[in-house]
């Protein structure tokens, strides 16, 4: 019977990794962005005194908060709020991820000092690795790259068209105060 339940169980726990690995790939420049924020800098260096066991509790907080988000997103999207679903999936996601890695990044030493932690963290590591060998994974991270610099190129392209608009305006503008000072 337990192994009827070991391939479907697999399979959840690998889209949940791979979930957690997209997201995380997206936080990972917010959460940097937010590093370098001087308005964190003295939360930043009250997080970096905390001892070994304070710092896991801290770090626990925001998993804690937030990951009942993903069943409250699953009830949104089963009673037919697919768009309330999707954003409060999104929010959450984003918002844990940013404060766990930026705490991990602060504590990484002192987390890692635990025992129990650091191997819990040997264990996620080593199923991270596996799920950034999958196809899908690699698939992904390219379709995502691929999209990033698409947005990317668009941007540029708008902000060029605006910038020359705006010549074009002043030169306008100019030409039309010309003519009106020589009718004068």
């Amino acid at each position: 019977m337990a192994r009827i339940w070991k391939t479907p169980l697999f399979v959840l726990a690998t889209a949940y990794f791979v979930l957690d690995g997209l997201f995380s790939h997206v936080t990972r420049p917010f959460a940097a962005w937010l590093g370098r924020m001087q308005i964190f800098e003295r939360m930043q260096r009250w997080i970096v005194s905390l001892r070994p066991y304070p710092s896991l509790a801290l770090f626990a907080l925001p998993v804690i908060i937030l990951e009942p988000v993903k069943p409250l997103a699953g009830y949104f999207v089963a009673t037919g709020h697919l768009v309330t679903g999707a954003m409060t999936l999104v929010t959450g996601e984003v918002l844990k991820l940013t404060c766990v890695e930026r705490l991990f990044e602060l504590n990484r030493k002192k987390l890692l000092s635990i025992p129990a932690f650091a191997a819990g963290y040997k264990q996620w590591r080593r199923m991270m690795d596996l799920v950034e060998s999958l196809e899908v994974w690699k698939a992904s991270r390219r379709l995502v790259s691929r999209a990033a610099q698409s947005v990317r190129q668009r941007w540029l392209r708008s902000k060029r068209v605006q910038e020359s608009d705006r010549r074009s305006d002043r030169r306008s503008d100019r030409e039309s105060d010309r003519r009106s000072y020589r009718l004068q």
